[in-house]
Order: C-alpha cells, then structure tokens, then sequence
C-alpha cells in the first residue's frame, strides 16, 4: 500500500511539474515584483481580451521575459485587423522577448475584426514559422464551445493535425478548464479515434469562489462539469462551504482542484496512449493563491488518501 501511494504521489508530482499559468495585462500591471509570486522559469500566458490593445500584451511580455520568466502570448484571430498587424506584433515580440511560443484561439468576437474568422486561417500565412515560432497552441474543447457547432469543432482539429505536418512549429492542443475528468477523457479517446495525434495541454481551475468558477464556466462554453456543479442546489450551497471551517462538517463536493488532477492523472496511468500529457492552471483572479497552491504541490508537500490529495 506505501508503494502505492508514493508512485500515486510520485505521478501527480510529475505531471504538475510543468504546469503553467497566466495573467492578463491588467493583471500583470498590478502586479509590482512577480518574483514575489512566481519561480524563475514559470510559464506565464499573457492573454487578450476582445478589445484589448495587443500593444499591452507585448509588453507585458517582454516585462516577463525580462524578469526570467517564460511567457507565451496569445492571439485571437477574430481580433485581428489584418495581416500587417499580425506581422508587426509578432516582429516585436521576437525583437523585444526572442519569444518562439504562442497560443492561438479564435477569440470569443461575433464579427471579425480584420480578415480571420478561425485560427486555422492565421497559421496558414506562414508568419509564425516566418518570425521562428517553434511551438503553437491551439485550442481544445472537450466540452464543447459557444462559438463554434461540434461539428466545426471536429473538422478544426482535423485541419490543425493537417496543417502540423507542414510548418517548422510542434503544434498542441490546450483546453479550457474542467471539473470533472469524464468528459476530458470521453473527448480525448473520441479526437485520437477520428486521427488527432496533438499532444494536449488540459486546463484546470484554480483555487477560486464558486460564484467565479461557475462565471467562468459559463463564458469558457464549459458543459458537463458546469452542470455537474449546478445540479443540486444543495450541493451547491455545500459546495460554497466547504473551504470554509464548516467544510469539514459536512460531506460535500470540493472547489479545489486536486480531486480532478488525481483523477487525471489516475486515468492516465491506465492510458498509455492518451495524448493528455501537460496541465494549464487558470487563476481565475486568484494568481497568488493559485500559484501558491501548484508550488506546494511540485514540491511533494502533498499527501494521497481515499481517491484524493491534500496539500499541506
């Protein structure tokens, strides 16, 4: 049973050893030292915002990138004006941060603001390998989208597999985040069965009020999982204490994320195959307090018991 549970702990360590997280320039602008929050090394993705000024998030990564860390910017294609913006942005990210990664979504506009509609179509200019972009995120849904029809969804990745095998990057898939594992690896065996071979990035929530989770949720077009926590009002209330010093009273669901993770990472251990190989935490306006949370986690301070893990 030791055995057991320290090649359990010894799994989950493992997993979480690369997660990454993220800010949006805003945040980042609050934010004074980040090397009061974040490790040296951390992967940070700096997101945009439907009309954002892509000016911020360019300088919000050569600021991380000066100050040691790892960021990776995101494009929404729907964002985007033209192909000349495109261009001047990512010749200033590779001129002020050297950055060779990004993530690129479609972005949740109805009416594009320039000439793409998906992210499919940006990638096909060739700019990313023109400015020396070696890795690509693309997005996943395991749960499905609100911009997009699952049968788009298919044909998106069906075209982003394509398109791998003709561009210098390794492209990945990243979701958005999850509440249960169920769905992720129903999702996962169903994309791998119909050709995928990107590995995925899974995105995760982080330590957050429910009221917050749920908002998030809903935006993000997340489904089953979101449903999974409205489906009894009970529960839900439960659910809202159980962080609380009257959690321990009462049997109720957790807003922590570690009994995901373990479920997670328990599924994949009887999966060799499964694509899953990476987790993206979502601060969901907690950064410190999530980041302090994965931290303890890389560092063992952990214990598993009944299905679950607790950090110390």
């Amino acid at each position: 049973m030791l055995d057991k549970i320290s090649k359990q702990e010894k799994n989950i360590k493992e997993f979480m050893r690369g997660t990454s997280v993220e800010v949006t320039p805003g945040g980042a602008r609050a934010i004074k030292d980040f090397s009061e929050i974040l490790r040296p090394g951390t992967i940070v993705y700096v997101t945009f915002l439907p009309g954002s000024d892509f000016n911020a998030t360019v300088e919000t990564v050569s600021r991380l990138k000066r100050e040691g860390f790892y960021p990776i910017p995101h494009f929404a294609a729907r964002s985007i004006e033209s192909e000349k913006i495109l261009e001047e942005g990512l010749e200033r990210l590779k001129e002020e941060a050297d950055t060779t990664e990004a993530l690129l979504i479609g972005g949740g506009v109805d009416n594009p603001l320039g000439p793409f509609s998906a992210s499919i179509e940006v990638l096909r200019t060739g700019l990313f390998d023109k400015y020396g972009f070696k890795k690509i995120g693309v997005a996943g849904h395991p749960e499905g989208s609100p911009d997009i029809t699952p049968q788009e969804c298919a044909q998106a990745i069906q075209e982003k597999n394509d398109f791998s095998c003709h561009t210098d990057a390794d492209l990945y898939l990243a979701t958005q985040f999850l509440f249960e594992a169920e769905p992720l690896f129903k999702w996962e065996k169903a994309i791998r069965s119909q050709g995928n071979k990107l590995p995925i990035h899974v995105g995760i929530p982080g330590l957050a009020t429910i009221p917050t989770l749920i908002r998030h949720a809903r935006q993000c077009g997340v489904g089953p999982s979101v449903r999974f926590l409205k489906k009894n009002p009970i529960d839900l209330f439960k659910m809202s204490l159980s962080n609380t010093p009257l959690g321990k009273f009462i049997n109720a669901p957790s807003s922590n994320p570690s009994k995901l993770i373990f479920d997670i990472v328990s599924g994949l251990t009887v999966d060799s195959d499964c694509l899953i190989n990476k987790c993206h935490l979502y601060p969901l306006g907690g950064l410190k307090k999530s980041i302090d949370w994965l931290y303890q986690i890389q560092d063992g301070n952990f214990s598993v018991a009944n299905g679950d893990f607790i950090v110390h």
